[in-house]
């Protein structure tokens, strides 16, 4: 059997969107910008540090906008660009698909 080569275009999006909290990142944003403690709030066992390390990483990439509002105290929210919001429908898929055939996790799993 011939043996096929990973289209490297392909691996690299793997490793962007797979990497530890990232998807989690960017589905949290599909509902619309958010500010830092919205995101941390709602992936609670996400630690600040590393929600601020992969919100630099994600915006690197082009798939998340940081804005800064020039407000007292200054305003950040964070939120996709068309890059990132052209993932919703592979995400969307994924929801389904784990509908489908995943069971929940127990209550004492730790991602």
């Amino acid at each position: 059997m011939e043996e096929q080569e990973l289209c490297p275009r392909f691996e690299r999006g793997m490793q962007i969107i797979s990497k530890r909290w990232s998807g989690l990142i960017v589905h949290r944003l599909m509902q619309g910008p958010q500010r830092f403690c919205n995101i941390e709030s709602g992936l609670p066992s996400l630690s600040g540090r590393v929600l601020s390390e992969r919100l630099k990483e994600l915006e690197q990439e082009g798939i998340v906008h940081r804005a800064v509002y020039p407000e007292t105290p200054v305003r950040i929210e964070y939120s996709l660009t068309p890059k990132g919001r052209a993932l919703e429908p592979i995400f969307r898929e994924i929801e389904k698909w784990a509908g489908d055939w995943v069971e929940e996790a127990p209550d004492d799993y730790e991602p």
